[in-house]
């Protein structure tokens, strides 16, 4: 299956039945970490899930609940990154893939950066700035 760029989050959700309309629920932390705003409109694709698929997730990531996908990064990695935003703080934001954010301290909006990813949580990472510009 082709993934497009455009995909800004991937989760799990069941739909469910709300008088005459059935109900998708969005996980808050999508809405929180910038990637979806609401009263905006998406296009939205169901992808079914087979039995031998969800038992063989399970067993590959069984700390994880499908709902929430592990992040694209990982402590140590290198990246290049444009900085798109500056954080409240005045930190450098980037994002990678599904739109997880890499929050740079000391990089400004446009610049283009080499950084070493210095801390992971599940909505965003932490990356120092190792070369200047790219």
């Amino acid at each position: 299956m082709e993934i497009s760029e455009k995909l800004l989050c991937l989760f799990s959700t069941e739909v469910k039945t709300e008088e005459d309309r059935y109900v998708i629920e969005v996980p808050r932390q999508e809405i929180e970490t910038g990637d979806i705003d609401p009263g905006e409109v998406y296009r939205v694709a169901l992808i079914s899930r087979s039995e031998a698929e969800t038992a063989t997730e399970s067993q590959s990531h069984p700390q994880s609940a499908p709902s929430e996908p592990q992040p694209p990064v990982d402590v140590g990695e290198t990246r290049y990154v444009e900085i798109e935003d500056i954080g409240k703080q005045g930190d450098g934001i980037a994002r990678v893939e599904r739109g997880y954010v890499i929050i740079v301290p000391g990089a400004d909006v446009g610049e283009r950066v080499k950084i070493e990813v210095s801390e992971v949580k599940s909505n965003f990472a932490v990356g120092e700035i190792i070369e200047e510009t790219f």
